[in-house]
């Protein structure tokens, strides 16, 4: 694929569920087009380390094509969204300072929203968080946040636990409620961001999310979470590289919990719920323009996008 540079500043945005071709379509538009860089927006990219079974483009792709946001951190540490928005800001600032073009890629959506919609995020809290988790009750946190902050309270569900801590997280810790902070994820405005998504057949996903499996078993996923886990010493895992799908459940086969075939069974069942979650996220956004991720001139078409909606969108606010 050879196409002409890109004419417009507008950052452009490939999301999209997990196997579906994002970094592979960035890398192919990025060599193609000059002057281009790539910002990971992927939670668990940032780890040193976990190479294999997060997919991140390997050091002969990196050297290639600048990128930005992957290998920051070890796997003891937290790296939260407010550390993303800033660093991603930095980086994005720093290409358009060389005069060149940011391409952010990646399926951690809550990433992105912050990226585009630059929301303001509230601090962290852990004393208070801590508290709020000892409470196994999460109706009873629920009501609690109702009674606080109804207006966060009506947009989760009672038994959505995650949202729920968090909210009383910040209403408690910042003295503010929740629902204060920005607009909050349901509401989508002006952005000078182009974004784009790839859309693919479920069957067809869930066949590329087996065959990965498959490949990096082939290629040292087995190994890659040994090494990790006798590197990572006394401190373990942070709650954030916990999470990594893939790691988990093979950790569990190396601890003898699990059969090979029991732990990958459960790694492509989580890896498949993930990817709905993805798409049901992405497709709240009426900014994104879908395309095919099969569509053979897939780079050509988002590279024109691009051109096209940066024209539009240079004149939106940041």
């Amino acid at each position: 694929m050879v196409v002409s540079p890109v004419p417009v500043k507008n950052p452009l945005v490939i999301v999209g569920p997990t196997a579906s071709g994002k970094t592979a379509l960035a890398l192919a538009i990025a060599q193609s087009c000059p002057n281009v860089e790539v910002v990971s927006a992927d939670a668990m990219a940032v780890y040193r380390g976990m190479d294999i079974g997060t997919a991140k483009p390997t050091l002969t792709e990196r050297a290639a094509v600048p990128h930005h946001l992957v290998d920051v951190v070890g796997l003891g540490e937290d790296y939260t969204v407010t550390r993303f928005q800033a660093e991603a800001r930095t980086a994005i600032d720093g290409i358009e300072s060389r005069g060149a073009s940011a391409i952010v890629v990646g399926g951690t959506g809550l990433y992105v929203r912050a990226l585009v919609d630059d929301f303001s995020i509230p601090d962290q809290y852990p004393d208070v968080r801590r508290e709020l988790e000892s409470d196994p009750d999460t109706v009873g946190l629920w009501n609690r946040l109702q009674h606080m902050d109804p207006a966060a309270a009506e947009k989760m569900l009672p038994s959505n636990r995650r949202r729920i801590v968090r909210a009383l997280e910040v209403t408690i810790g910042s003295g503010r409620p929740f629902s204060s902070f920005g607009p909050g994820v349901d509401r989508y405005g002006a952005t000078r961001f182009v974004q784009v998504g790839l859309e693919i057949d479920r069957d067809l996903l869930d066949r590329r999310i087996d065959e990965r499996y498959d490949e990096q078993l082939a290629t040292g996923l087995l190994d890659e979470i040994e090494r990790l886990r006798a590197s990572a010493g006394p401190q373990g895992w942070s709650r954030t590289a916990s999470q990594a799908l893939g790691y988990r459940e093979l950790s569990s086969h190396l601890d003898g919990l699990l059969s090979l075939d029991e732990a990958l069974d459960e790694a492509r069942r989580r890896t498949k719920r993930f990817a709905r979650r993805q798409q049901r996220w992405f497709r709240r956004d009426p900014r994104i323009t879908w395309f095919d991720a099969t569509t053979a001139d897939l780079g050509q078409q988002i590279v024109q996008h691009w051109k096209d909606d940066g024209l539009r969108a240079s004149g939106s606010s940041r």
